[in-house]
């Protein structure tokens, strides 16, 4: 076990390290993706996937109070079949999915950041209809959030080309 002071020097010296090499934290005082937590809002949505995507996002950057910067996105979303019996049954499916993204000053709508990402879930298909198809609806569920944490992720890391 390692005692107290010792987890103390450790993290300071490593305090200092970050700190020597320029390194700031995102969400911190002066740091450059502060501006995004309340700051952003999405484009209203259509459809189930959008609503659970825009709420990941609202979860992750909070709701935009004032907003500064609007988001743009466009989600696509592909069902394959993943695994085939020898009877010709699907006991497994796969749901590809991705989203492009632009990130706009609100007041000038001038474009300032952009991505693309992607992910995919899968889901059993071996039970019930009933719980095949909830677990169908759960696998959108979970793509949407690994979706939006992704964009999330891309955002922060660029934050640093915001304006200021």
């Amino acid at each position: 076990m390692w005692s107290s002071d010792r987890r103390k020097f450790l993290a300071v010296s490593a305090a200092a390290l970050l700190g020597g090499c320029g390194f700031k934290p995102a969400y911190g005082p002066d740091g450059a993706a502060t501006g995004l937590l309340g700051g952003v809002e999405p484009d209203a949505p259509e459809t189930r996937d959008d609503f659970a995507l825009v709420q990941r996002l609202s979860e992750r950057l909070g709701s935009a109070v004032v907003p500064k910067y609007a988001l743009g996105y466009k989600v696509s979303v592909e069902r394959r079949s993943l695994a085939i019996t020898s009877a010709n049954a699907t006991t497994r499916y796969t749901l590809s999915g991705g989203v492009t993204y632009q990130l706009r000053d609100s007041a000038s709508r001038k474009l300032l950041l952009s991505g693309e990402v992607q992910s995919f879930t899968s889901w059993s298909a071996t039970g019930s209809v009933v719980a095949t198809q909830a677990a169908e609806e759960d696998a959108h569920r979970r793509l949407m959030v690994i979706l939006a944490d992704r964009m999330v992720t891309q955002l922060i890391a660029q934050s640093g080309a915001l304006p200021g």
